[in-house]
């Protein structure tokens, strides 16, 4: 009779536990079929239609609410990490020396941490580098400088074509780009798939024999942000007269590969003020430090870190607020690391901190060398006696420029960029020897001073640099032809007609 109530009461609760588990898998498969019906009425029911080449980031936000609104999100500049954020930093404020490094280049002028993409085209306008234009034909900088900053770009090259948008000057494409980067950029408008906007990637592939089309999903989420975070130069030989952007990985995506595409073209970005080196400036090789790193070699994409996905009212989609991860890690990081929040922003900071100490030390080793190469000249130097100083200068900066353009690149990739920056502090030490022998045979034989350049404006005064007229320059731009720009912008997109499905 025991044994008969035990078995009984043993089957009622097998009875109960399979009743709870088939209720919990109920109540799972139920809830799942509430989200995907939620997404699905959201995904096929636009609320417009979105021209092929809509460059406002607000129409299309009409149809994706949610990542328009955390796109939006980029103007935000109160992140702060141990290095920089998401807020403006005069940087040569910060350091002095690379007022001394890129002393006759626009760098020396003017160079703050970019903010968000909601300011690509405002900072833009606003940093001195551009000059103060007068009109469209005025001004520093080409037309080309435009390529990166907003949807407006794919909109003008495709009603002008891309070789007439790279012409002229900057301030000549200045009335049709006011839009910041967008949904354009890397969205197709009819699909929604991401899409390669900007030729040069497209191009840069083509030479390599590869075809860009049949990248995967995944590998299209770190593609579209390369069109832009890349290392890139104008090629002045594609068509005449034209500052054509190119990418230079016909060799391969490593520091010595394309510094070797950049000599045997006999390519300079400019000649240096102080030391006449033919010089090379690293725009921002992001992708291509990337590709060396553990995350691209484990399938991660950029977009995995920097637009994880999220999750509002049961309704998954990805984050479109570009950021630092160490400003979202419970989304980004912890997805795959399981440490503590500390422990990784620790890991970030140790390997920055020991990246940023050695490339401190080379950016030291270079000014000394522009400045006794400088010196080297005053005291009648030939052009052979300097030939391979200069060659020395411009691979050990250029090296240093790659790890410090590189965005993040020192934990994307830190033991490459470690290695980059220990064989320019190689090259820059065996320059200063020959820059040594070179004195000596000119009859000096002592220790060239280095100079103050404690401050920006000390830098800027020593190199030369008229800071008052350029400042004044910039602020009739910013009075006269801005606002002329910006009422165009708005007529013209006045015109522009919205359809409602």
């Amino acid at each position: 009779m025991v044994q008969e109530k035990s078995a009984k009461a043993l089957r009622n609760w097998i009875i109960f536990g399979a009743t709870v588990i088939v209720v919990f898998l109920l109540g799972m498969f139920a809830s799942s079929v509430t989200q995907r019906r939620a997404e699905a009425q959201f995904t096929y029911k636009p609320s417009v239609q979105i021209n092929d080449w809509e460059p406002r980031n607000e129409v299309w936000g009409k149809n994706f609410p949610l990542e328009f609104t955390s796109y939006y999100e980029t103007s935000d500049t109160s992140f702060k990490s141990k290095y920089n954020g998401s807020s403006m930093i005069d940087m040569l404020e910060v350091d002095p020396r690379l007022v001394v490094l890129w002393a006759g280049y626009g760098f020396a002028k003017d160079y703050s941490q970019g903010r968000g993409h909601f300011y690509a085209v405002t900072d833009v306008w606003n940093t001195l580098r551009t000059g103060g234009p007068t009109g469209p034909e005025s001004g520093p900088m080409p037309a080309t400088c435009w390529t990166c900053k907003s949807p407006d770009v794919p909109r003008l090259m495709n009603e002008i074509g891309v070789a007439e948008f790279y012409s002229g000057k900057w301030a000549g494409k200045g009335e049709e780009i006011h839009n910041p980067i967008g949904c354009l950029d890397c969205h197709n408008p009819k699909t929604m798939e991401l899409t390669i906007s900007r030729p040069a990637l497209v191009e840069a592939f083509d030479r390599q024999g590869e075809n860009i089309d049949e990248a995967s999903h995944q590998e299209m989420r770190s593609l579209v942000c390369a069109q832009c975070h890349v290392e890139y130069y104008f090629n002045k030989n594609v068509v005449e007269g034209v500052n054509y952007l190119t990418l230079p990985w016909d060799n391969g995506y490593s520091v010595e590969d394309m510094e070797k595409y950049y000599d045997d073209i006999e390519f300079s970005d400019w000649t240096h003020t102080l030391s006449k080196a033919p010089m090379l400036k690293a725009q921002h090789p992001g992708y291509e430090i990337y590709l060396t790193g553990i995350h691209a070699e484990r399938g991660v994409s950029c977009a995995d870190c920097h637009m994880p996905y999220n999750t509002v009212g049961g309704q998954k989609f990805t984050e479109h607020k570009m950021q630092s991860p160490l400003n979202n890690i419970d989304n980004s990081c912890q997805v795959c690391h399981r440490e503590h929040t500390d422990e990784l922003i620790k890991n970030v900071y140790d390997r920055q901190d020991k990246i940023i100490g050695n490339r401190d030390k080379l950016e030291e080793l270079i000014v000394r060398a522009h400045v006794e190469a400088k010196f080297a000249w005053e005291l009648g130097a030939t052009n052979d006696q300097m030939a391979d100083i200069l060659q020395d200068i411009r691979h050990s900066q250029w090296r240093w420029d790659y790890a410090a353009a590189s965005h993040g690149g020192s934990f994307h990739s830190p033991v490459e960029i470690g290695r980059v920056i220990s064989t320019g502090i190689t090259i820059a030490q065996e320059g200063r020897i020959k820059l040594a022998r070179v004195l000596a045979d000119l009859g000096h034989n002592e220790a060239i001073a280095y100079p103050d350049i404690s401050s920006k404006a000390k830098a800027q005064e020593f190199i030369g640099l008229d800071m008052a007229k350029l400042n004044k320059e910039k602020e009739g731009f910013i009075k006269n032809l801005l606002p002329e720009w910006i009422k165009k912008k708005e007529e013209r997109e006045a015109q522009w007609e919205i359809k409602y499905n």
